[in-house]
């Protein structure tokens, strides 16, 4: 299971070897380990974290976010606790107002910019519309939320009239860590306060977590816990590299397996905040990408398996206007190797919606690249959202009118004609008659739908039985249900 929730300065001691034991090493051959020493200086005793602690520390903050709702919605506080894995604690029972239920989160954060901007995990501030912030003094700050990225994990704050004295943590290179380096973690575990945890960069570019949609972590053996989520990973010289946002864990507690978002795309969400965005664009390549199998490896002359598949490309997408064919093997992008679709998605990202990428592409025994327009995907027509309010399986569901920005954001490979569900209310009618995000309606009472007024029309009126036409991920479901 999965949950949500480092300048570290590790000396070792200096060997020290005299020229009778250099001689009995070569005589020796199986006498190859360095000798043991006792430090011989007080220095060498004194080796400490602690500069590093001090430099880091004050930049990152402990998060409160709350969200008061009335009593009677269908989803309890304890249920929400359960579905939050990290940071989020109480039920508020008996807290607030009579009529009222306050779910309560806690995490951590990182001052990223003197304003008082403040990177953490969304999930820390999901659903919750009001935050303060709590510096390493202790002093205290309401928040604002400037941007959420659900597909990142990432949220960005900002502190409300701060005071000055803010520390902003200075951003490190998160490409240019190495298994073994060492890190620590700083943050705010099971609301006990500010603390530091220390361990190494266990594994890079880990892909298979599924805390986001963009999955490329750091792991790292630093002792992560509960709260710790959006707080600092910390290289060697007291830069940010990561921001901690997942354990493993069978107990809900730190068992060495923790996972940090690299800054190199905490970077690019930092950067949408400060140009005064508040959503995060990224680039769309108009194709379906899928992993390569070792049969597949094999069949194209490969040592091993490495990049991605085109699957499938979408007309006048980047991806077909760039001479990208199905059967195409992506390898590398701008130069950075690509082992599995989650690691391309992420590359890609990080690339802007301006310029080109190139890729580095097989064509059956070829080898060539080729440079991929980088551009947001088209609203190709308007939205057009409803909600149904009416009496039917929709009841509680908001649809749009499909089209390349709408799919993208859902993630979804569908037709660029038709209505895709968006958002459904927990425990509507939606919900129970078993309607998913991303499903897109073919037809209502054998009435084709193409548009939202289409199904806003089919919806209005009452009916004693509803047989719905369902495309759920390319197979055409259809069911039915009582009036």
């Amino acid at each position: 299971m999965f949950h949500r929730p480092l300048l570290a300065c590790l000396v070792t001691a200096t060997i020290a070897v005299s020229p009778s034991a250099q001689a009995q090493m070569m005589k020796t051959p199986e006498a190859h380990a360095p000798a043991k020493a006792v430090p011989s200086s007080k220095g060498e005793v004194d080796l400490s974290f602690a500069p590093v602690v001090k430099r880091a520390a004050p930049s990152v903050v402990n998060v409160y976010a709350s969200h008061v709702e009335q009593r009677g919605s269908s989803r309890s506080a304890m249920d929400e606790f359960m579905r939050r894995f990290f940071g989020e604690q109480g039920s508020g029972r008996g807290q607030g107002m009579p009529g009222e239920r306050a779910q309560k989160s806690l995490g951590s954060g990182v001052i990223v910019d003197e304003s008082g901007l403040v990177i953490t995990n969304n999930h820390v501030i999901d659903n919750m519309n009001e935050v303060r912030v709590s510096l390493s003094d202790r002093r205290e700050f309401e928040a604002s939320i400037v941007l959420r990225d659900p597909r990142t994990d990432l949220a960005v704050i900002k502190i409300k009239s701060p005071a000055g004295g803010l520390v902003p943590m200075p951003m490190g290179d998160s490409e240019a860590l190495e298994v073994g380096d060492f890190v620590m973690a700083i943050g705010n575990p099971f609301g006990v306060g500010q603390t530091v945890t220390q361990g190494i960069v266990s594994a890079l570019a880990r892909t298979q977590v599924g805390s986001s949609d963009y999955q490329f972590f750091i792991q790292t053996d630093a002792a992560i816990n509960p709260g710790n989520s959006g707080g600092a990973l910390v290289d060697l010289k007291g830069r940010l590299v990561g921001i901690n946002t997942a354990i493993y864990s069978q107990s809900g507690g730190s068992h060495g397996i923790g996972f940090a978002i690299p800054t190199s795309m905490v970077r690019a969400v930092v950067e949408t905040a400060k140009g005064g965005a508040t959503t995060v664009r990224r680039p769309w390549l108009g194709a379906r990408v899928q992993n390569v199998t070792p049969d597949i490896a094999e069949s194209m002359g490969l040592d091993h398996p490495t990049g991605v598949l085109v699957a499938s490309l979408q007309p006048k997408s980047p991806a077909e206007e760039a001479g990208l064919k199905r059967g195409d093997l992506i390898l590398t992008v701008d130069d950075k190797v690509v082992d599995d679709p989650e690691a391309f998605g992420y590359r890609f990202a990080l690339k802007g919606i301006s310029g080109t990428a190139k890729f580095g592409i097989l064509r059956g025994t070829t080898r060539s690249t080729v440079s991929v327009k980088l551009a947001s995907a088209p609203e190709t027509r308007p939205r057009d959202a409803v909600k149904v309010r009416t009496r039917s399986p929709f009841f509680g569901a908001t649809l749009v009118n499909t089209s390349p920005a709408v799919a993208e954001e859902l993630q979804k490979d569908f037709a660029s004609e038709g209505v895709a569900v968006s958002s459904i209310d927990e425990g509507s009618m939606a919900a129970r008659a078993g309607l998913q995000i991303g499903d897109v309606i073919v037809a209502i009472n054998g009435v084709p739908v193409t548009t939202t007024k289409d199904l806003e029309r089919l919806t209005r009126s009452s009916s004693g039985m509803w047989e719905i036409a369902i495309n759920r991920g390319g197979a055409v479901l259809t069911s039915v249900f009582g009036g």
